[in-house]
């Protein structure tokens, strides 16, 4: 297979997706050429637009085609609210869920000090200008409950209450429809310190 060089480059651009080895890239590159050439074209043309069209909201740092995405601009959103997640990913199960209506600011990361991951990276300042224009009286930091998104919310919280801003976290619990004895021992702990009045 010396003279397959697009070959070994399909295969290659589609390891670099999280969790796809050799195996699983060979297997889509081979699937793709072998039974879906109109598929191939088809996303190599939506990669091809994506990444040219899309770029950060002004506001928010979530992706959109504008400059400002149609989230910000919703006049129905409540303004006095900022959600902060680390992805738009992160985001988007967030909207799903239809509890949340007001905005949001996406990190694009989480502080990470041994991945030489700090403030500056996932635009700290910008979250702390868009909080401080005078809108916003709560801040609801939404990152994830790993060792990385916990210090991430705790080094935020800080910053933002001295800014004067309510700052408050999500709750974390045993699921519902859950049976104790197989929920980790970490997510009982948690529940039990974060219990409430019922």
């Amino acid at each position: 297979m010396a003279d397959n060089n697009s070959l070994n480059a399909l295969i290659e651009a589609l390891r670099r997706l999280p969790g796809v080895g050799v195996k699983s890239a060979s297997r889509m590159a081979f699937h793709m050429l072998q039974h879906d050439r109109e598929g191939a074209q088809l996303l190599a043309q939506a990669l091809q637009q994506a990444a040219t069209r899309i770029r950060h909201c002004n506001m928010c740092h979530t992706f959109t085609e504008g400059e400002v995405c149609g989230t910000c601009l919703d006049a129905s959103r409540d303004r006095t609210k900022l959600c902060v997640v680390e992805t738009p990913a992160d985001q988007a199960a967030v909207e799903r869920t239809g509890a949340f209506k007001g905005l949001y600011f996406v990190l694009m990361g989480k502080l990470s000090p041994l991945d030489g991951i700090g403030p500056k990276d996932i635009g700290v300042s910008k979250l702390f200008s868009r909080a401080t224009q005078g809108e916003v009286q709560e801040v609801i930091l939404a990152t994830n409950f790993t060792a990385e998104g916990e210090a991430t919310a705790h080094v935020l919280g800080e910053a933002l209450k001295q800014r004067g801003l309510k700052v408050t976290r999500l709750a974390r619990g045993v699921p519902a429809g859950s049976e104790l004895e197989y929920v980790d021992l970490g997510t009982i702990a948690h529940a039990l310190v974060d219990r409430r009045e019922k």
